[in-house]
């Protein structure tokens, strides 16, 4: 260095001189100013403090649209956010949503190992800086992706403590953060208590067979609907993970069932008495980790609703994994939701045909997004539902760049299946297709028909009247023909 300020003193004059001194010091400037960042490595500079403000993913750029033929894995591909698809923009069909549990919790492991993660602002803890300092990578992930929606449950953002009032005041420290960091773009699709992995929930919340437990569960829901409301979320989640039974020998179903029926009054009641005015949201699943839960599917849940008088103060989060384990398609517990008015939000994730748990695995599944994406047109879209990824990561996939990849994905898997919907729509021969096989009952009777105005006397005349009935054929090879020419 020295030698090159020689040789350039002998060319330059000193006014010269100055100057590049002076540019010297700037660029220096600059490299010191620059914030600091995790390496895969954190070491002692990241790893002390809660409050660490550095960035955590440091090679990886803001994720942006460069269209189907870019071969870059950090691009979206489909997905064009401001793009029109039937007179809405692209992101408010979607209104994506990052699962934070499966996203920044999960480490990989399985019943037969332990987890296969190390994501480099770990340090190994569950305190509360550590939470703060998670929350503060999850919220750069959510911009750099491009997303401003996001889910929780309490218990995967801040750490249970020895007493509830502990737990209260250590929830209470990260959301204020979790605040700060959302701005006023970001915001919760929603959130929820998590009443399933702490040994007190082994025979569930609500339906617990102890008074106590059924007590504590309360107050966890309530300050989760507390903090969701302080956050801007739109959402409220109940997922009863325990909220069933093993076997009925040991379970009296009548009086569990009128106890969450109870307890989900409880929730209504608080709801409007905080001002909270977010959907409330039931999420069916079968089985697992219980033999058999009461929200066994969108038909069994809306039979419940109904049965307890609730069916006007809920609607149904749909995982699309869970109607697989159902014995349903995701098509078809959409549908259900759809037809009884409640359709409420989507958990977009699949599982694998060949293994018989909940897998949580991304979507994309081509064909399946489109089919979701039909439903969600005829609904007329989804807000203030949206898509939510309750996926994880595989086992073996460790890379932090994974996680992009992963939402990358989905979202395009997502952003197709729209595309695919809305040109099925337009051509409008699939509907032409379905039209016609019902058109008989677009005659006089028919229309009586369904107008409930036909009884038995006046059908047995009809019958008596026409010849015996042709039965045309359903066309199902044509309609799965045009299906599959619009993928």
């Amino acid at each position: 260095m020295l030698q090159f300020f020689f040789e350039m003193k002998i060319r330059m004059n000193a006014e010269e001189m100055l100057l590049l001194l002076l540019c010297l010091n700037v660029v220096s400037f600059i490299v010191i100013a620059e914030p600091p960042t995790c390496p895969a490595n954190l070491g002692n500079v990241c790893s002390d403090s809660g409050e660490w403000e550095g960035e955590f993913f440091p090679v990886i750029p803001k994720i942006k649209y460069e269209g189907p033929s870019s071969k870059n894995p950090l691009a979206y591909k489909y997905y064009n956010s401001e793009e029109e698809i039937l007179g809405k923009k692209m992101k408010d069909w979607l209104r994506f949503s990052v699962a934070f549990w499966h996203t920044f919790r999960g480490t990989g492991v399985d019943i037969f190992g332990a987890g296969t993660k190390n994501w480099p602002w770990e340090d190994g803890t569950n305190s509360v800086a550590m939470s703060k300092r998670r929350m503060r990578a999850f919220f750069e992930f959510l911009n750099k992706l491009g997303v401003d929606k996001w889910c929780f449950h309490d218990r995967d953002i801040a750490p249970d403590g020895k007493t509830l009032e502990e737990s209260n005041a250590n929830l209470d420290e990260v959301v204020a953060l979790a605040k700060t960091l959302q701005g006023t773009r970001i915001r919760p699709l929603w959130g929820t208590a998590q009443l399933f992995v702490h040994p007190r929930y082994m025979h569930g919340g609500a339906t617990s067979s102890e008074l106590g437990v059924y007590a504590y569960a309360a107050a966890q829901v309530k300050k989760a609907l507390e903090v969701t409301h302080y956050l801007g979320g739109e959402n409220y989640v109940f997922w009863g993970g325990r909220e069933g039974y093993q076997t009925l020998l040991i379970t009296d179903m009548e009086r569990e069932l009128d106890h969450m029926a109870r307890f989900l009054e409880a929730a209504v009641a608080y709801k409007k008495k905080i001002g909270f005015n977010g959907t409330l949201l039931i999420e069916p699943k079968p089985q697992e980790p219980t033999k058999h839960q009461y929200d066994w599917d969108a038909a069994t849940t809306a039979n419940f609703l109904r049965k307890y008088g609730l069916i006007d103060e809920f609607k149904l989060n749909i995982e699309c994994n869970h109607a697989t384990l159902s014995g349903h398609t995701c098509h078809h517990e959409l549908e259900t939701a759809r037809i009884n008015g409640l359709l409420g939000t989507i958990d977009a994730n699949s599982g694998d045909p060949q293994i018989g748990w909940d897998t949580d695995q991304f979507l994309t599944d081509l064909g399946e997004a489109t089919m979701v994406m039909l439903s969600v047109i005829k609904n007329g879209g989804i807000a203030p539902g949206g898509f939510n990824f309750d996926a994880k990561l595989r086992r073996e996939s460790t890379d932090v760049e994974d996680l992009f990849i992963a939402h990358i994905g989905g979202m395009d898997t997502m952003a197709r299946g729209l595309r695919n919907a809305a040109k099925l729509i337009q051509d409008g021969s699939l509907a032409e297709l379905v039209r016609k096989r019902y058109e008989s009952f677009d005659s006089e009777i028919g229309a009586q028909i369904e107008a409930g105005k036909a009884d038995f006397e006046i059908l047995e005349k009809k019958a008596m009247e026409w010849s015996d009935p042709m039965v045309a054929s359903a066309k199902q090879e044509l309609a799965e023909m045009i299906f599959q020419s619009a993928l």
